[in-house]
């Protein structure tokens, strides 16, 4: 029998969704929820949860086990960020400013600021530079409860810098307690050296992807006008696949443009953002095993209209949430609000929402060992010190931890 390495005891509850893999339909809000409990963990894994008397019982803690009061606390498995994008240098606070003067996102992007601002920015400085941003960037991610992230390439758009970007994602995850997985965003728009979206993606797919891809594990695209449409999103997609990483798609965020069809065509892993999805996107992706994730914060950040939350979930869609942390429409790291915003804007649950940035949005990055807090799990934890589990999104801006745990190790 595995020995108790650390053991949080007489908490309030811990709470966690429930089964395995993604959870649908009517049981997206499906949680386990253990009222009072103990957790037991063995090196990095989750040994039991459940009622104090119990895991003491079956797994007490030897002299030298950790040990942690969790009276008047909450456990929850760590948050899980399935659309990020850490990998840059920079600001656009120049652009926040014009927005709030009125100009719009896709104005800004057309006079050459935006993602190009970015891109320029990212572009001229070096390995060393962009390896520190992003490891700012995870450290703040970790201060909101996130334990697991994705970190996007996106703003090189050249093989060079996207190359370098991946390899500070890579480097900087040496030296994190946050696990990341690296997605190749080689198609994110197309920059000002290339005519066409087609030349551009011919060269992405010769010049960048064969060693992108011994460096990532995900490949997205942005099908949007004014980026990329299906023939050059599919090209990309598909060579990225024959690399091996699994495809994605930024989706609808402004405009329909077949991105739910080529999605489930590709058997890809998600479609996000989809504030502009009609009804004939919701049956399709309800129907299907691609995900759909919602970025909420950023919706806010640009004033777009609602995506079909509520109506994706009772259709039975497989819904991930996430922040879509970026310097230029969603300069935020914090999951906690986001389920807020899925909450007071989009009409989920508090146990939808959890279930959303947790099971589900581990599914997306394809680790079916995260995002539970139950036996055999990455024991990533979150104490909450708060005596109710849904004060995570009820408190606006007030994720207070009294403790993370990440593989089994205090890490604050």
């Amino acid at each position: 029998m595995a020995e108790t390495t650390l053991f949080v005891h007489d908490l309030a509850a811990a709470v966690s969704p429930r089964g395995s893999g993604p959870l649908r339909g009517r049981d997206l809000g499906g949680l386990q929820v253990h009222s009072p409990a103990s957790v037991a963990i063995a090196g990095d894994r989750v040994l039991a949860v459940g009622a104090p008397d119990e895991v003491l019982r079956d797994y007490p803690p030897r002299p030298d086990c950790e040990t942690m009061d969790g009276r008047g606390k909450v456990a929850l498995p760590g948050l899980v960020d399935c659309h990020a994008h850490p990998a840059f240098l920079g600001d656009r606070a120049a652009e926040f400013e014009l927005r709030s003067g009125g100009a719009s996102y896709e104005e800004i992007h057309a006079s050459g600021g935006g993602i190009l601002s970015t891109v320029e920015a990212t572009r001229r400085g070096s390995e060393e530079e962009l390896t520190a941003a992003v490891r700012r960037h995870l450290a703040w991610m970790l201060e909101h409860g996130t334990t697991t992230a994705e970190a996007k390439s996106g703003y090189g758009l050249d093989a060079e810098t996207e190359i370098k970007s991946l390899k500070a994602i890579t480097n900087a995850a040496k030296g994190s307690f946050i696990d990341v997985s690296p997605t190749f965003l080689g198609a994110h728009t197309v920059p000002p050296e290339f005519d066409t979206a087609a030349e551009y993606v011919g060269f992405v797919v010769r010049s960048a992807l064969p060693e992108a891809a011994t460096l990532a594990r995900q490949a997205d695209v942005f099908l949007e006008r004014g980026s990329f449409e299906v023939p050059e999103a599919r090209r990309y997609l598909e060579a990225c696949r024959e690399h091996g990483l699994a495809p994605r798609l930024h989706a609808d965020q402004f405009s329909e443009r077949g991105a739910i069809p080529l999605a489930i065509e590709l058997g890809a892993r998600s479609v996000d953002h989809l504030e502009n999805t009609g009804d004939a996107g919701v049956r399709l992706l309800a129907k299907s095993n691609v995900a759909a994730v919602l970025l909420p914060a950023c919706g806010l950040f640009l004033d777009l209209p609602l995506p079909p939350a509520r109506r994706l979930a009772d259709e039975g869609a497989i819904l991930a949430l996430a922040t879509d942390f970026n310097p230029g429409s969603s300069f935020t790291e914090s999951l906690p609000l986001a389920m807020n915003l899925a909450c007071t804007r989009l009409g989920l649950s508090p146990a939808e929402s959890l279930t959303a940035c947790t099971a589900n949005a581990a599914h997306v990055l394809d680790l079916p060992d995260v995002g539970r807090l139950a036996p055999g799990y990455k024991a990533d934890v979150l104490v909450l010190d708060a005596p109710d589990w849904r004060y995570l999104a009820y408190h606006l801006g007030g994720d207070r931890f009294a403790a993370t745990i990440k593989a089994g190790r205090l890490v604050s």
